[in-house]
């Protein structure tokens, strides 16, 4: 296999696993790992820029829902090319199911990334929330009685709940759903 070749490989293995990390950092709420993901200069709105910002404005967002799953799929990729190595675009699939108060959505949704490598690592320069449809479903799976798995296969399960980082998150969040001491849903 040719350096050129091996590159890209690695290039586009490296951009795929940023993507994965970013759904679980969002799930987990990890917003430390989630905007460690992002150029240092991110640009957040219109004047500011900065992973601190972009912190406040994940925390911001994610106070208004619950329990987010991100599940990825298709994944196009366009490496920059001779004379811009460093940089790459593509559009990720991502099937989404969000808690939003007593309603439970299921979204699709096309995200536009651009990424930049920096020094050695690939990172999200911009992420573009493209949504074909947001959908409430008829029941709210975090209303159901617990699982209890591996005994019960249907019910509640314990994530995120169970996560540190989910419960530093909504430790000093004020929710609409009422919590046990983890975050999760009475």
């Amino acid at each position: 296999m040719s350096g050129d070749r091996l590159e890209r490989l690695t290039a586009e293995a490296d951009i795929r696993q940023l993507v994965a990390r970013y759904a679980v950092c969002l799930d987990k709420r990890d917003l430390d790992g989630l905007v460690a993901l992002f150029v240092p200069d991110v640009q957040v709105g219109r004047d500011t820029t900065g992973r601190r910002a972009l912190h406040d404005s994940f925390a911001t967002q994610l106070a208004t829902v619950g329990v987010t799953i991100l599940n990825t799929g298709t994944h196009q990729i366009d490496l920059g090319g001779p004379g811009a190595e460093d940089l790459a675009t593509g559009h990720v699939y991502c099937k989404a199911e969000i808690q939003d108060g007593d309603r439970w959505i299921h979204q699709a949704i096309r995200y536009d990334d651009t990424y930049r490598r920096v020094e050695g690592r690939w990172l999200f320069v911009r992420r573009i929330h493209r949504l074909f449809y947001g959908a409430e479903v008829g029941e709210n799976p975090l209303a159901l009685a617990p699982a209890n798995w591996p005994a019960g296969h249907t019910g509640m399960g314990t994530l995120p709940f169970e996560d540190p980082t989910w419960q530093d998150f909504n430790s000093g969040q004020d929710s609409t759903a009422p919590t046990d001491d983890t975050g999760r849903p009475l």
